[in-house]
């Protein structure tokens, strides 16, 4: 059965945009393949993070994953720091890998762009710990977006790389992994772009039934069509891909042939959206909840994700060192 890993930033509550443009695939593929998950802490001290929002990002963003469908006894699921081997194959890469190509990085780039009093060298090096990340589990297959696509050619660049220095065929070129053919995207509330955090756009799978009201309530819309049967906007097309999401065919049917027919009242689409989008999440929110309070239970996955993690990397570690010349 083909490995599969993916890291998962621990930057806060998850989203719907997430639960559709990932998670879902994880608890299908978990089934499908043979998956491992972490968390990646590691990755997040290039923000400087206080050592209590680690903490808190970590047990949040488990509590949610568990609470979505990962199975801890069929995927593990770990803490990146708690497997050290990471961090000597990051060391092994980094020794190959060269300035200028790591500062042709694109997400490199961006970064150095939005943050100039933050360019450190986690940040030129992020796609070295992302190789050392894939590589370390030997995985076949990696689930990424595009924004990570010039990040997995740089580990398969390193893989080769490894393989031709020391001159062996130890590391397989890992694949990027695509869920669908056409990736969905999940629309904001802002009349535009794709749902985010940082867009402040997002309804999280946490939020409460008041909360998700609020927000729908509030998001774009225009003064309603002219014509009969006339193109949606961006913002209105927004509303329906989300009722498309979580409603029934016939209630956005329904919506749909009010717009057509110019007798919509986006009111009453705002009302019905919210109300489906809680009774979609409800059962996940209350999960996540159940979840954060059974403190000795998410230890127990994190001590069950770190044991098999450690396993794994053990062995590419022993290895990787005697291809190297260390005892």
């Amino acid at each position: 059965m083909e490995k599969v890993i993916s890291g998962i930033r621990p930057t806060g509550n998850l989203h719907l945009g997430n639960y559709f443009g990932a998670v879902k695939s994880f608890v299908r593929m978990q089934k499908e393949f043979n998956c491992m998950f972490f968390i990646a802490d590691w990755h997040s001290l290039t923000t400087h993070p206080k050592p209590e929002n680690i903490r808190q990002s970590v047990k949040t963003i488990l509590a949610e994953y568990l609470a979505c469908g990962i199975d801890p006894e069929v995927a593990p699921l770990y803490v990146q720091s708690d497997v050290k081997e990471v961090l000597e194959l990051y060391l092994y890469l980094n020794m190959n890998a060269y300035l200028g190509e790591l500062e042709r990085v694109t997400s490199f780039k961006e970064k150095v762009r939005k943050q100039p009093d933050n360019v450190n060298a986690g940040l030129l090096t992020y796609p070295s710990l992302m190789a050392a990340d894939i590589l370390v589990h030997k995985a076949d297959k990696v689930p990424v977006g595009k924004d990570q696509e010039q990040n997995m050619e740089m580990a398969r660049l390193f893989a080769r790389r490894f393989n031709r220095i020391y001159e062996v065929e130890y590391f397989k070129e890992p694949e990027s992994y695509h869920f669908t053919n056409k990736a969905i995207k999940v629309p904001g509330l802002d009349g535009s772009g794709k749902m985010g955090k940082s867009e402040g756009n997002a309804i999280y799978l946490v939020d409460d039934e008041a909360t998700i009201k609020k927000k729908v309530m509030r998001a774009v819309t225009d003064s309603g069509p002219t014509m009969l049967n006339q193109e949606k906007p961006e913002a209105i097309k927004n509303l329906f891909t989300l009722l498309e999401l979580v409603s029934d065919k016939q209630t956005y049917d329904y919506f749909d042939d009010q717009y057509n027919n110019m007798t919509i009242r986006y009111g009453d689409l705002k009302k019905q959206l919210a109300s489906d989008i809680n009774a979609f999440c409800a059962p996940i929110r209350e999960r996540i909840l159940d979840f954060q309070q059974n403190e000795e239970y998410l230890q127990k996955v994190i001590r069950m994700g770190a044991q098999a993690a450690s396993e794994s990397a053990a062995k590419t570690i022993q290895e990787v060192r005697q291809i190297v010349g260390f005892r």
